[in-house]
Formats: structure tokens, sequence, C-alpha cells
């Protein structure tokens, strides 16, 4: 028998399996952890084949910051480039952050008091008087972003790396297109969610976000690594060229493959649950999912208790997952892509399912709700092999 501890939120479960059934997870990788403001101040002054950023800009531009809220320490990421700006001559009232549709900005407060002459806005998607029509597409797709964006000197988007059911690969010009777009864009692509599908395949919507980035000039992208938890490995900076480099670091830390499904999947998400929201949750779910054997198990370890948005009102409401994922494809929330990655695994495999969410809801949503390590221990004595995924919600791991 072998004790394995695992990473569930701020805490760390210790489970006994089988050694005979372990299959051996993905490579664990050794991280740097670096200094948040620091390494983005760095990035900024050397960023990737291109002279430093302040040589790019001038005191009199308006700066377009686009902020990717599933970053951790976020305030100090932000505050790297506020004082890099700085040193340029551009003040913090020049800058204005915007955050995707929905946010409630909850990174200002811890802020500098010295940057509080900061600009925020909030994505407007359905706002016509917020938006801006930028062009037309080598498809004839009209663009509308938010306006601030288009009309600004300098864009700079501090974004994470990550695995995407639409984009392939999350982040970079992903936070810029369809993340910024019109609200009619953004539903019009919602039958493009495709979990199931490697993210170095064909994604036309990946394609249209890096025309979309070319249309609007030179954004200069901010990208992080994150490591285990809440930590982060690496900020590099650089012009969209440099979104391949940002790319290949991902897929040097998260992803892995395994030479055969497993039985039971056990994914965790560790680190500060609040940054663990439902995306969260499906990310890890439909990880798990592809690497389980069809109708095996997918157990699910957070602390997380996120905040539940229309789209898993249709979860709750269908009576089986393909009819969720079909009625979703219909009726297109904008949050529809968690849901359909979390109906898709539901629809693979049985979910387990240990959250901070009422088991009622979780027993919507096409799971078994679990209280705790005893109810995992449970299901880890069933036959089969096992396979555990820490930070799954990062990860893709892939059967070869």
């Amino acid at each position: 028998m072998a004790v394995v501890e695992v990473p569930v939120g701020r805490s760390r479960w210790s489970l006994t399996v089988r050694d005979a059934v372990l299959i051996p997870p993905p490579a664990i990788r050794s991280d740097h952890v670096v200094d948040a403001r620091g390494a983005v101040v760095s990035a900024l002054e050397r960023p990737i084949r291109f002279e430093s950023f302040r040589r790019a800009i001038t005191p009199d531009d308006r700066i377009a910051l686009v902020i990717d809220e599933s970053l951790p320490h976020l305030p100090q990421l932000i505050a790297g480039i506020l004082e890099y700006l700085a040193t340029a001559g551009i003040p913090p009232s020049a800058v204005t952050a915007i955050s995707p549709a929905g946010s409630s900005q909850h990174w200002v407060n811890d802020l500098p008091e010295t940057m509080a002459d900061l600009q925020t806005e909030v994505h407007q998607p359905s706002d016509r008087k917020r938006l801006s029509y930028l062009a037309a597409t080598k498809e004839g797709r009209r663009i509308y972003l938010n306006r601030t964006l288009v009309d600004a000197e300098q864009i700079i988007v501090l974004t994470g790396r990550g695995y995407d059911a639409l984009l392939g690969y999350a982040g970079a010009d992903g936070a810029i297109y369809p993340a910024l777009a019109d609200s009619d864009t953004v539903r019009s692509l919602v039958p493009k969610l495709s979990p199931q599908t490697s993210p170095d395949g064909d994604w036309p919507t990946h394609s249209e976000a890096a025309e979309v980035a070319w249309l609007l000039g030179s954004p200069f992208f901010v990208q992080v690594i994150e490591g285990p938890g809440d930590e982060v490995t690496e900020v590099m900076a650089g012009l969209s060229e440099t979104i391949a480099d940002g790319t290949a670091r991902l897929n040097a830390r998260w992803k892995s493959s395994v030479r055969e499904p497993a039985d039971t999947v056990v994914v965790t998400l560790s680190g500060d649950p609040a940054r663990h929201d439902f995306a969260a949750l499906a990310r890890a779910a439909a990880c798990g999912a592809r690497a389980v054997k069809t109708d095996g198990t997918v157990i699910v370890l957070s602390e997380a208790e996120p905040e539940l948005g229309g789209a898993v009102d249709v979860l709750r409401r269908s009576d089986e997952p393909p009819e969720a994922v079909k009625t979703l494809f219909r009726e297109r929330p904008a949050d529809a892509s968690a849901a359909v990655q979390w109906a898709w695994a539901a629809g693979r495999a049985r979910l387990y399912l240990a959250s901070e969410i009422r088991p009622t809801t979780v027993e919507e949503m096409f799971a078994t709700p679990l209280s705790g390590p005893r109810d995992v221990q449970r299901l880890l004595e069933a036959p089969g092999r096992i396979l555990i995924i820490p930070d799954a919600h990062k990860s893709w791991v892939a059967v070869t």
C-alpha cells in the first residue's frame, strides 16, 4: 500500500492506494518560484526578441491594460507594470485596466496608495456605446471590441496561459478576442467549444484571435506561467510573436501523457479556493475525463465554493449530460464554456465532487457530492488502476 498526499485547496489529504493499481503520475517538473512584482518589471525591461519596452512608449501615451483576473498575485503583477510605466513618465492616471465582463475588480483595494489614480473599467459586451468597430476579418466577421482598448495608443495584455475548450490555448491573444468582443460574437462561438480536442489541433477561433490581435496593431503581451498552488514560476513579455514561447513554457510545465487510461482518476485543485471558480472545476473534471476509461470514475477534489452562473442552470434542469450540451449549444449563454466541459466530463465518466457547493446542487450537476477524505478513500478501494493529477485545472494529460 502507498500513502499519497495530495494538495486540495490549502490542505493536504492523505490517501492510501494499492501500489499495484497506482499509475505513475505525469512527471513532476521542478519549479523556480519568482517574486511576481519583480519578475514583471524584469520581463518588461528585457522582453523576448525586443528592446526595452520603455523605448516603445512615450509619456503622452494612453495605455489600455487588459487584466486576466484568474492570475495569482494579481495586485503585485499590476503594481509591477504600473511601477515600470512610471519610470517611462506614464502615471497610473494614464492607464485604464480593463477587466472581463462580470468582474468585481477585487484586486483594486490591494494596490499601493500611490497607484490609486489607476483608471478601471469592466467590459460591457452588450453596451454598443462601450464598443468600437475594429475591422472585418478575412472570413468577413465584423469585429467589435472594447472601445477603450481600440482607442488606446498602447495595449498591454497581462495574461496567464492555460488550456481552453474554444481556443486550444487560453490567454495571450485570447484575452483580447473573444474575451473583449461584443456579446453577439461571444454567443455565436459557443457551438465551437470542444473539450476533447487536443490544444494543438485546428482551432479556427484561435486563428481568428491572432488575426484580431494583428488588426489592433502591436499589443504587448506579458505572459505568466503558474506553478503549483498560487505560485508564479515565470513571467515573459514581448509582441505577438512571443505567444508561441508562452505556449511552449506552458506545455513544458503542465502538459504530459500516460500510456493507458485509468479506471479512476483523482484530480485536485490546490491553492487559494477563492481563485477556483466553476470554470476551474470544469477544467479539472475535463482533464480527468480525458485520462479515464469510458464510464470510469473521475473524482474532483477542491475546497471551492464558486458562484454558479446561468449556464449551470442548464445543467440542473437537464436530465442527461448530452441533453445539457445540446441545450447549451442552442441557448448559447455567455458562460457556456465551463458548463459544456463539465457536461462532457459527466457524459464520459462517473463524476464525484468534493467542494463547498451545496450537495443537492452537486447532484443536479450530474455528480455525487463527497464530504472529505473518507469518502474518497472508499472510492479508491474499488478494483482498477488509479491516476492522481494535482492541479488538474491547469493541466493537459493525454493518453498515448
